[in-house]
């Protein structure tokens, strides 16, 4: 009730109100009822990763199927040829009543992955993540602030194409905003090291490495109950006291809104 179930899908406006959609989790379903209540129609789209968690609202977002939507999709992490691929076959038969093909919108699809690209004032530089089946992260810096976004970003194993922690502290140095991955606990951790997750204890310590201003622990474990994530909440502020830090710290929730 408190911290939502939605999987991953992270809306960014920037200063002249520009719309950068992060990856097209279930939450991708409430956002286009909002964007069209708005009445607005254009979107940029990038994807962290290909797996099921990270698509499956694509085929529920009603931008979809009007005529009047424009969306560019980027091409980190995949080549386009995959990212064509791999949203069309979230809708192929028998998974999806409608196939990609009777798509209404507009969809153009860059190529390319450059080190970095522009969307409007904001400048994005991809990362490339520890997980299983490879991804991307992401740093996006408007006017000298400086968001980053790593969801599924295992930071104590490093998986094939992944870097280590420290290229992922500098990545991350002196940003605004940092929500990084904290599926475990400490004690969690040791049964699923490899799964491609961070423990909470993690995410915190990369945070305050790098001397973000706040972090915002995401991905959260599916099972856990509202005041349990409470609890890791309280005990990430308990540590940060410790450590005589002025890091914020909060629990990502669906629906919430920050502004840099």
């Amino acid at each position: 009730m408190q911290y939502g179930g939605d999987t991953t899908c992270i809306e960014v406006r920037t200063k002249n109100d520009e719309i950068i959609i992060i990856d097209a989790g279930t939450g991708l379903r409430r956002l286009g009822k909002q964007l069209i209540a708005e009445k607005r129609f254009h979107y940029n789209l990038i994807f962290t990763h290909a797996h099921w968690d990270h698509l499956i609202g694509f085929p529920f977002f009603r931008p979809l199927y009007m005529r009047q939507t424009r969306i560019k999709v980027h091409g980190c992490p995949f080549a386009m040829s995959y990212v064509h691929t791999m949203l069309s076959r979230v809708m192929s038969p028998p998974n999806f009543p409608v196939s990609f093909t009777d798509i209404k919108a507009h969809i153009e699809m860059d190529p390319l992955c450059p080190e970095h690209f522009v969307i409007d004032s904001v400048t994005v530089f991809p990362i490339r993540l520890s997980h299983p089946n490879q991804g991307s992260g992401y740093k996006l810096v408007e006017d000298g602030r400086t968001f980053v976004f790593l969801t599924d970003n295992e930071l104590d194993y490093r998986h094939p194409g992944g870097l280590d922690a420290g290229a992922y502290r500098d990545f991350c140095s002196g940003a605004e905003l940092l929500i990084h991955d904290a599926e475990f606990t400490e004690e969690e951790y040791r049964h699923f090291r490899s799964w491609g997750h961070s423990s909470y204890t993690s995410a915190l310590d990369l945070a305050l490495r790098a001397d973000v201003k706040e972090l915002g622990l995401y991905h959260l474990n599916q099972d856990r109950t509202d005041a349990e994530m409470n609890e890791i909440v309280e005990d990430c502020r308990r540590i940060i006291t410790d450590r005589g830090s002025k890091l914020k710290c909060f629990g990502v929730t669906s629906d919430m809104s920050m502004e840099l």
